[in-house]
């Protein structure tokens, strides 16, 4: 079932998914080699039940830490380790946060230190795909023209597109319907409407689409080894647009400062 939001619903949605803009803008100050993963995990969760929120993925279907932190090949959902980070490395930090009932959840992929050219652009594909997505979530458009902006670009750019994991509805629940895929063809799937409020997180390959899970029952790998990237944003339907509920600022803002 999909849940429509009243205005005052997505402005409390809209505090969440800022607490989660925050804790990766603080986190982003502190990404480079020699960092411990752990160590950003309990900075994200000190952070997060500072600022009146509590962390949505610790504990959710029995996941041990605050952030989901997925290195190079990892695709999603890695936990973090004290295995330092290193010069070259890209990582995606997804996080979540439940604040006044309501759920915020989003994601951006870093570099540590100096990275290879092919994995920039692949972060700046991914994170364009992102917003070719967004751009598509309008009143009367529907679930496949977003995955399909999304599949598009990135396959035209050479890049796999993973299929068994999706983005999705958010709210009062971490997970609502609709699925939003990655994948898609135009037209397809349940129409948009206003109230409705999405988490669209491209999850894009540098070699096959095909992935596999790890031992631990948790972190997906791509099935060839090769680098992996994520982008993700709180996208909700108003007055017929899309409007980001989540931020980038405070990332680019830390980033810059690293600089």
């Amino acid at each position: 079932m999909i849940y429509i939001k009243t205005r005052e619903e997505i402005e409390m949605m809209r505090e969440a998914a800022l607490t989660v803009s925050r804790t990766l803008g603080i986190i982003a100050r502190e990404i480079k080699p020699g960092v411990e993963p752990i160590y950003l995990d309990k900075l994200a969760e000190q952070f997060i039940r500072d600022n009146g929120g509590v962390p949505a993925f610790k504990g959710y279907r029995g996941f041990p830490a605050t952030l989901c932190i997925s290195i190079n090949e990892a695709v999603v959902h890695g936990i973090p380790t004290n295995k330092p980070l290193k010069e070259g490395d890209i990582i995606s930090v997804d996080c979540g946060v439940k604040k006044n009932g309501f759920y915020g959840d989003h994601a951006y992929s870093f570099a540590v230190g100096e990275i290879k050219p092919e994995l920039k652009q692949l972060l700046e594909i991914t994170k364009e795909c992102l917003y070719l997505g967004i751009a598509q979530a309008c009143s009367g458009n529907r679930i496949g023209d977003i995955s399909f902006a999304i599949q598009s670009f990135a396959e035209k750019n050479g890049y796999g597109v993973v299929r068994e994991l999706v983005g999705h509805g958010l709210g009062k629940s971490l997970h609502e319907d609709p699925e939003v895929p990655n994948y898609g063809k135009r037209g397809d799937g349940p129409k948009l409407k206003d109230g409705m409020v999405l988490a669209i997180e491209p999850m894009i390959n540098l070699g096959t689409k095909n992935i596999k899970q790890l031992e631990d029952g948790w972190t997906i790998i791509t099935a060839d080894g090769l680098p992996s990237a994520h982008f993700e944003h709180d996208v909700a339907i108003i007055n017929g647009k899309p409007e980001i509920l989540s931020t980038f600022a405070y990332v680019e803002e830390a980033l810059t400062l690293i600089k």
